[in-house]
């Protein structure tokens, strides 16, 4: 099923200081949360971040964190957990997840909420780990529970629809901005 930005939402998972300096292309992953980030706010598609122990890891980078109004601070490792955010999760549509630990918070966050019956799409190219075959290995798993697994500029099409929208090419730069993948 296509990703509706009508009927979606975005949720930035604990793409912190800290933490994203240990991550495996960290600044790529930031870099792919921030023009998914962008492209929400174009599109109208709700945006959120959280943060894990942020005393500790520190807050969401500057760069995202002024992309991003509501933030979630939260002690599990699944955001579900939290109740502001599983509330703000179930307002409506597919939760399109990008992030850190991809073998951790993302993923058990994408596992809880697809238990509670909500359809999730994890961002491939915008979720990251420190060891890049843990960053796999959640997205094998993740695929077997039935959350979709994209790729940024699928997202960003999506949300779209069409060409002939007026934000068509004021979201065209974002696109152009991801470049080639190169390792």
């Amino acid at each position: 099923m296509l990703i509706d930005a009508a009927a979606s939402r975005l949720a930035v998972i604990d793409v912190q200081s800290r933490l994203l300096a240990a991550v495996s292309r960290g600044d790529r992953v930031a870099a792919r949360c921030a023009i998914l980030a962008k492209g929400a706010a174009l599109l109208g598609v709700p945006v959120c971040a959280t943060e894990q122990n942020p005393a500790g890891i520190g807050r969401t980078v500057p760069e995202l964190a002024a992309l991003i109004g509501t933030v979630f601070p939260k002690t599990t490792f699944s955001a579900g957990g939290d109740p502001a955010f599983a509330t703000w999760a179930e307002a409506g549509g597919t939760v399109v997840l990008c992030g850190t630990e991809a073998h951790v918070c993302v993923l058990q966050t994408a596992l809880d909420l697809r238990r509670r019956g909500r359809p999730v799409a994890v961002v491939a190219d915008a979720v990251g780990s420190r060891d890049p075959a843990d960053r796999e290995a959640a997205l094998n798993r993740l695929r077997v529970h039935g959350v979709d697994i994209v790729t940024t500029e699928m997202v960003l099409f999506e949300w779209l629809g069409r060409y002939d929208r007026p934000e068509f090419r004021a979201v065209l730069p974002l696109i152009k901005a991801l470049g080639p993948d190169v390792a």
